[in-house]
C-alpha cells in the first residue's frame, strides 16, 4: 500500500500580515521609548551632579577664605601681647546715671507711672562707652524697714541692652523705661536707683546709684 504525501501552500491572509508588521512596529517603538527614557534620566543625573558640584566648589571657596581670614587674625593677635591683650582694649571703668533719671507721667493723667533710668559707662578717658553685659536696676524706700524697702527690681541681658543704646544732640547712654504703676504710691519722699553694671568683656561688676528727691519729681 503506498501512501502518498500532499502539502497544500496556502497563501497567508492579509489580516495576519498586518498583526505581524503592527506587532513588530510596537516591539521597535518600545524599545525607542525605553532607550530614550534611560537617556532622560542619564541627562538628568549628570545635571544634578554638575549643580552639586558646583554647590561645593562654592562652598569651598568660602571655607578657604574664610580660613585666610582666621589666620590673618590669629597673626595680628598674636602681636598684641598675649594675656595683656584685654587689658589694650577699651573697657569701662565707672558707670553713671544720667541726671534725667526720674518719674514721668507718660498717659499725662496726672500720676507718675513710668520710671525712666539713664545709665553711661564710662572708659578710662572719660568716654561714654557702648559697653556689652547685662544691668539690674533696683529701686528702694530707704525710710523703710528692711523688709519692705526693696520695691521693685529688673534685670536686662545682653541681647536686650544693645537695643536700649539712645543717643540725642546733648547726651548719648543706655535708657531703660520701667512701668511702677502699683509699686509706687508715695513720691513725697526720696527713692533711691541703684544700677548694677556687668561688663562682658572683662567679666567686672560696677555699681552705682542715684536718690530721686521729692522736689524733682
Amino acid at each position: 500500500m503506498t501512501y502518498e504525501l500532499r502539502t497544500t501552500n496556502r497563501a497567508c491572509p492579509p489580516f495576519l500580515w498586518w498583526i505581524v508588521v503592527l506587532a513588530c512596529g510596537l516591539l521597535v517603538f518600545t524599545a525607542g521609548c525605553e532607550a530614550g527614557s534611560t537617556t532622560a534620566v542619564r541627562l538628568q543625573q549628570v545635571q544634578q551632579l554638575t549643580a552639586e558640584k558646583q554647590r561645593l566648589q562654592v562652598k569651598l571657596e568660602k571655607a578657604e577664605a574664610q580660613n585666610q581670614q582666621l589666620k590673618k587674625q590669629v597673626a595680628v593677635l598674636s602681636k598684641l601681647g598675649g594675656e595683656r591683650r584685654a587689658e589694650r582694649l577699651n573697657h569701662i571703668k565707672e558707670i553713671r546715671i544720667g541726671r534725667y533719671t526720674n518719674f514721668y507721667d507718660e498717659d499725662k493723667d496726672g500720676t507718675a507711672e513710668t520710671l525712666i533710668v539713664y545709665v553711661q559707662p564710662v572708659d578710662e578717658t572719660g568716654d561714654v562707652l557702648k559697653a556689652a553685659g547685662a544691668v539690674e536696676v533696683q529701686l528702694w524706700d530707704l525710710n523703710k524697714d528692711d523688709g519692705k524697702a526693696r520695691l521693685g527690681q529688673w534685670t536686662v541681658g545682653a541681647d536686650e541692652l544693645k537695643k536700649l543704646w539712645f543717643a540725642t544732640m546733648i547726651t548719648i547712654n543706655y535708657r531703660f523705661t520701667f512701668n511702677v504703676a502699683g509699686i509706687v504710691k508715695d513720691f513725697t519722699r526720696p527713692l533711691t536707683v541703684k544700677i548694677t553694671f556687668t561688663e562682658y568683656l572683662t567679666g567686672k561688676t560696677f555699681t552705682e546709684q542715684k536718690v530721686i528727691k521729692p522736689n524733682s519729681l
